[in-house]
């Protein structure tokens, strides 16, 4: 009887401990959370009127000292254009006597300026420039990194470095010069030119990503448009800029358009290559052009860079969607561009329910794994309802001109790429019906049915083909009753009677990643220059 109560009480004794130490950590998070906003609120203002691009934070992701007064910081900020960091009495402080980087600054020797030096704080995994010792072992404020070249070295080891200056290190064909903007700045005062003569108000090198602070120009789209930030092609070598886009297929699709505006001007010989850093849901564009399903650090942002230097580039058809709503020919249609796909039916039905939701929380939806969760109770929950059962009956499609039968569907989707639905090859299949892959460039839409939100499971686990309608290098849909879930690219909308027509648009020129590309291949970017969006 002893030896079993002694055994209850190490159960609950377990259990309890077990209980702490899984609360403490949580109850923590959510106090620092709390006191996040009281703390931003007097800081505001000072951030505002800061040179450097502050950014509070509660947890590091190492030991991290102030560049300040060299103590550990518990709360504090950093900036994410030169890495310094500082404890939230020191910010300040540290405004006034640490410099940020500038984005235009004058060259000292032949085309070369001064390394940028910053204490403390350095990677790890660095080594000295002069030694060749490891860096950043020391748990205390010491050793430096320059800003620009990610150079590092030892404190006893800087005074004696046989020169100072900056050749902008491993990914100098990724930065653009500040002496390069410097010149470019002189030239255009010379020479006023109306589309240039306010230009440099624009520019922001700050990144909300500090992995990317001091490799290249980084602009925040959610305080700059891609029009805006694009115009920086316009002041450098044509043809010399390949832009690294980081966000899902919906912040792709915006900055291409941008890029279609650019052409409008007559500006095609400044014209950027696009690469991918998928951050969305289902980043299918990226998945499509090699650049992954989704990015969450598990690659070095060195070899991201490398990456994007190394990928070849490809042309990717881009299609305009025109709706002409029913009753309403003398308005103005709805025109869209499309990249990946369209559709109408069950997965445009999900993509609506899950956008207005999304809408009215979007704190809720900040997780890839909780969006796909959401988008799988939407679709379990149309298995049952059936919102767009028959179809067939509702709409009417033409390939090329030609009137197609269609079957009992639920859904019609037409793609433009090979991957839909967050990471499934819908025209080639699976099985006996292997077709041939998809192209981006073949200026050919393949456009196939579903039988509903089962069905597109079925698909997505390979257990189950779609049903091929064929290809067309026009697609024309008339839907004839009632109003239908229909969607672009995953912006998704309720659609009445209307006539719907997707003709081809115009070719991006766009990133790809092979699986046969390795590191030992030549380099043929050594004079590209690259921005970040």
């Amino acid at each position: 009887m002893e030896e079993s109560t002694k055994e209850l009480r190490e159960e609950w004794t377990l259990l309890l401990w077990t209980t702490v130490a899984v609360l403490v950590p949580v109850l923590i998070t959510l106090w620092c959370s709390f006191q996040r906003p009281k703390r931003k609120v007097p800081l505001k203002d000072l951030f505002r009127k800061s040179k450097h691009g502050w950014h509070c934070t509660d947890l590091f992701n190492k030991p991290t000292y102030c560049c300040v007064c060299s103590q550990p910081i518990l709360q504090g900020a950093f900036c994410d254009c030169c890495g310094i960091c500082a404890d939230e009495g020191c910010i300040q402080r540290a405004d006034r006597i640490l410099s940020c980087k500038e984005i235009m600054t004058q060259s000292q020797t032949d085309g070369r300026f001064h390394h940028q030096w910053v204490r403390g704080n350095v990677p790890l995994a660095s080594y000295c420039a002069k030694c060749k010792q490891q860096c950043g072992t020391q748990p205390k404020l010491c050793d430096y990194r320059c800003v620009w070249c990610q150079t590092t070295v030892h404190d006893d080891c800087l005074s004696s470095l046989n020169e100072d200056l900056c050749d902008l290190g491993e990914f100098r064909s990724v930065i653009i010069p500040p002496y390069y903007l410097y010149q470019v700045n002189k030239l255009r005062r010379r020479h006023p030119d109306e589309s240039h003569s306010s230009y440099y108000l624009m520019i922001k090198t700050r990144s909300l990503v500090i992995s990317f602070f001091g490799f290249f120009q980084v602009f925040d789209l959610s305080e700059l448009p891609p029009s805006k930030a694009l115009q920086l092609c316009t002041l450098l070598p044509p043809g010399s800029v390949r832009v690294l886009v980081c966000g899902g297929d919906g912040t792709v699709g915006w900055v291409l358009d941008a890029i279609d505006t650019m052409k409008l001007k007559g500006q095609d010989q400044f014209i950027p290559l696009v690469n991918i850093l998928p951050l969305g849901t289902g980043n299918d564009l990226s998945n499509s052009l090699g650049c992954g399903a989704g990015y969450a650090g598990e690659i070095s942002v060195e070899q991201v860079l490398r990456n994007v230097l190394e990928a070849e580039v490809v042309k990717m058809d881009r299609w305009k969607v025109q709706v002409v709503s029913k009753g309403n020919y003398f308005r103005k249609p709805k025109v869209l561009s499309m990249n990946n796909y369209f559709s109408v039916g069950p997965d445009a039905l999900m993509a609506l329910n899950f956008h207005a939701h999304r809408e009215k929380t979007p704190s809720f939806f900040s997780s890839r794994i909780i969006n796909k969760a959401v988008y799988f109770l939407y679709g379990t929950k149309d298995c049952l309802v059936q919102e767009c059962k028959d179809l067939d009956k509702r709409i009417e499609l033409e390939l090329d001109g030609e009137h197609v039968t269609l079957p009992s569907l639920e859904g019609i989707i037409v793609c433009n790429i090979g991957y839909w639905g967050g990471g499934c090859r819908l025209w080639e299949g699976m099985g006996d019906e292997p077709y041939p892959p998809t192209r981006v460039d073949d200026g050919l839409l393949e456009v196939v049915g579903v039988y509903g939100s089962f069905h597109c499971a079925q698909i997505q686990v390979k257990l189950a083909n779609p049903v091929r309608l064929g290809q067309a290098h026009t697609v024309r849909l008339v839907l004839k009753s009632s109003r239908m879930p229909m969607q672009v690219d995953g912006e998704p909308w309720a659609q009445g009677p209307c006539t719907i027509t997707i003709t081809h648009k115009t070719q991006a020129l766009m990133l790809y990643h092979s699986a046969e590309h390795t590191d030992d291949d030549d380099d043929s970017s050594a004079s590209e220059v690259s921005i970040s969006v």
